[in-house]
């Protein structure tokens, strides 16, 4: 027991205390496992490992997948030996109700005999990719499927099965996709398996040396390094890259472990989140001090492992432009931890969003401490109202909901929600122990404050602006400027300065006589409002937005 993961310790626990005989396992089931023996550097499927290490003492196991049907993979001869066996040489069941009917009339079978002579036949049976089989019903109704889901319920209920020694094993990547009689039957274990920490992936490197020993060469005695920072990666993607590496005569080098473990998760995840890059620090970002000194507390704590300030989460709001994501960057930087960025999770097929985030969710418990950013919350958090998506933006908001408020996650894992609407997200989304901290970014109040945050962006673009030139572009500089305005506003003075020959403030003078708002008056507006009434301290509000007390 003191060898096995703590997933295949948990199944062999509860299978001898006899507590439970069925078990669903999710999560980064597709995905390889390092295969015990002595010297052995063979990577096998979960599969072979449930066969090879946790029921080598079983007499008859069978595996059914919709591809290859039913089939004996052990003790063919003692299957055979029942009445009802398929006789040699015929086809056995490839539809799944067939087969399923087949074992289940078998394990039957074998349980009687036990009762009457005592002697047992152990028995195990591993459904692979059991949501294709048996997937969910979400949106629809088949009596056909709701009786194979009952079937195999049976298996961890009925009595006479019960009492055999009959293990039943069922593979799916997500639970969301498998039928819900299934999925939410008490009387089976759910059984997640995590991907590859960093302490397995370090024993994998160890055995897996000799066999690379170009790739591998640079870490031998020290394999906890690249293990740590390839930590959220599969063991299919990492082997992938070894096969790869000694097939250049590449070693894998410490400048390359940051690289390939962003190219690793984000393949692996399949365009569901990506990693944004931070190449600047809360340095880069203009003016804001309050919100600067608050984050940077957060961080002190955060580096200190004192958690118990540390906040669930953030959320940054305000108008259009006012540079949210690049808050988010440079908080990234500061900190220099992973972001996470929530991208495609939404599917269209039937439970697929759901399945989505279920598999984002294991990544995110893998990577260590991160980041995860959430932009335009108020679309992609879902509602507790059902109506109109077929209930998909409630399972999403549940999910969401379930998982910002694990407190486990205080210290590992903080969420940061971007909206410019944030009254469009729910409010329970929003209480503290899901989001501690709001955080409202406005754009430009004064002309001085404009005039400094053009001056800063045409500097980084090599047009610099004298501080003489604001007498003359004063009356010119537009309220409310948010950095997305003042980034397309230095972007044309320096093309003028570039296609013209004129001088930095001649082009400015010229873009800004010109300038045209991108957002609406009336909606910058309503959004900085919005802002104000988010925010959790008011230091974080200018003093000429804060609300006038009443006389």
């Amino acid at each position: 027991m003191s060898t096995l993961p703590l997933w295949a310790a948990e199944i062999a626990s509860l299978y001898e205390s006899h507590a439970a005989s069925q078990f669903i396992l999710h999560g980064n089931v597709q995905d390889s496992l390092l295969l015990p023996g002595i010297g052995d550097s063979r990577l096998g499927k979960l599969d072979e490992y449930v066969l090879d290490v946790l029921i080598p003492q079983f007499e008859v196991v069978l595996t059914y997948d919709l591809g290859g049907g039913l089939r004996v993979v052990r003790g063919q001869p003692l299957f055979a030996a029942w009445p009802s066996a398929p006789a040699q040489g015929s086809a056995m069941p490839r539809a799944p109700r067939e087969a399923i009917d087949l074992l289940t009339h078998y394990a039957r079978y074998a349980s009687n005999v036990r009762r009457a002579n005592g002697a047992a036949t152990r028995i195990a049976f591993l459904l692979r990719d059991a949501h294709l089989a048996i997937p969910s019903l979400q949106g629809g109704l088949n009596y056909d499927l709701n009786a194979m889901a009952l079937q195999v319920k049976t298996w961890a209920s009925e009595t006479l099965l019960t009492e055999h020694p009959f293990a039943t094993f069922l593979l799916t990547e997500n639970l969301n996709d498998l039928h819900p009689l299934l999925s939410r039957d008490l009387r089976s274990a759910n059984i997640r398996i995590p991907l590859p920490p960093p302490s397995q992936l370090a024993a994998t490197f160890q055995r897996l040396a000799p066999k690379y020993p170009i790739a591998l060469g640079p870490w031998q005695d020290k394999y906890d390094l690249p293990a740590a920072q390839l930590a959220g990666a599969t063991l299919v993607s990492i082997e992938s890259l070894l096969k790869t590496k000694e097939h250049r005569r590449e070693p894998i080098s410490e400048n390359d472990l940051s690289r390939l473990k962003k190219e690793l998760i984000e393949k692996d995840c399949q365009d569901l989140i990506e990693f944004i890059e931070a190449d600047r620090t809360l340095e880069d970002l203009h003016g804001q001090a309050d919100v600067k000194e608050w984050l940077r507390q957060d961080l002190a704590l955060w580096r200190a492992n004192d958690t118990a300030a540390m906040p669930m989460g953030y959320l940054f709001c305000g108008p259009v432009g006012t540079g949210k994501t690049y808050m988010v960057e440079c908080l990234a930087g500061e900190a220099g931890v992973p972001v996470v960025k929530l991208k495609n999770f939404r599917d269209r097929w039937v439970g697929s969003t759901e399945g989505n985030l279920e598999k984002i969710f294991a990544l995110l418990q893998a990577l260590g401490k991160c980041y995860v950013f959430i932009d335009e919350a108020d679309q992609a958090l879902g509602k507790r109202s059902t109506d109109g998506d077929s209930g998909v933006g409630g399972r999403v908001y549940s999910m969401m909901a379930k998982e910002m408020s694990n407190s486990a996650n205080r210290g590992r894992i903080v969420w940061i929600l971007a909206s410019s609407r944030p009254d469009l997200i729910e409010v329970d989304l929003k209480r503290p122990g899901r989001v501690d901290v709001k955080i409202p970014i406005f754009p430009t109040l004064t002309p001085e404050e404009g005039f400094s945050l053009l001056r800063a962006l045409c500097k980084k673009k090599q047009v610099p602006l004298d501080r003489e030139a604001y007498a003359t572009l004063q009356p010119h500089i537009p309220n409310w400027l948010t950095p997305g305005a003042a980034e397309s506003l230095a972007v044309k003075i320096y093309r003028l300065v570039k296609t013209k020959n004129l001088f930095p403030a001649e082009a400015a003078l010229a873009c800004l006589q010109d300038y045209q708002p991108a957002v609406a008056t009336d909606i910058m507006q309503f959004q900085i409002d919005l802002a104000v009434t988010e925010a959790s301290d008011l230091a974080f509000v200018p003093t000429a937005l804060r609300p006038q007390p009443a006389n």
